[in-house]
């Protein structure tokens, strides 16, 4: 799995690179330091993930998310957001700019790396704290948009695997829910994905929101 590694701190890319290159299924293709420098060479490099820092001078990780995740050539790379901060703000542009989780900085190292392999995967990823304030937003917040339509056109086991999505279960564990196989839980996804007009996993997390499907716990 091809890995770039985007923050305006030099030290830090570099302990991240020296964590991710000593697994034997991840390779750093590339470091940035900032976001202007970090999309063309997303480009050059082709990354399967892209770990993106929130704030850095010049064009920041929002917007460098935002013009990768928009880029045709880029289909295939998913971007994890990794910051020092878990302001509600980052969280939702974060999503809207399409990234695919938001992990925070003071994560264990052996959870850095299982984040990187489930983005990769095309699975979203949020630190606990994030994904209980993001449900507890989405929840509290009107939604007069709610995607019903979408969701009445869902079967049934197809909306208990997407209420499971929302509350930040992975293949596995929603496979061991509902006890069936995990390529059953992966090919409900792909349903899920083309139904619900959805880019990724972390879309499919909003649309369990926005649907009701999942409440604070």
């Amino acid at each position: 799995m091809r890995v770039l590694i985007v923050d305006d701190q030099s030290l830090l890319r570099q302990s991240l690179a020296v964590i991710l290159d000593q697994q034997p299924d991840l390779t750093v293709v590339g470091q940035a330091g900032d976001g202007a420098e970090a999309v063309p060479l997303a480009r050059a490099t082709r990354p399967d993930v892209v770990l993106m820092d929130v704030r850095m001078p010049g064009v920041d990780g929002l917007e460098a998310t935002r013009r990768i995740c928009a880029d045709p050539v880029l289909a295939g790379t998913r971007v994890l957001v990794l910051s020092m901060f878990e302001l509600d703000e980052y969280v939702y542009e974060a999503l809207q700019a399409g990234a695919s989780g938001f992990l925070l900085k003071d994560a264990r190292p052996e959870d850095l790396v299982e984040a990187v392999r489930r983005t990769g995967r095309g699975e979203s990823l949020f630190a606990p704290s994030i994904l209980t304030r993001l449900i507890a937003h989405y929840v509290a917040a009107p939604r007069p948009d709610r995607p019903a339509g979408a969701v009445r056109r869902l079967t049934p086991r197809e909306v208990e695997v997407l209420a499971l999505i929302g509350n930040g279960l992975a293949n596995d564990e929603i496979a061991a829910a509902l006890v069936i196989a995990v390529k059953t839980v992966k090919t409900h996804i792909t349903h899920l994905l083309a139904k619900l007009h959805a880019r990724d996993r972390a879309q499919l997390v909003i649309a369990a929101f926005n649907a009701g499907l999942v409440h604070p716990r």
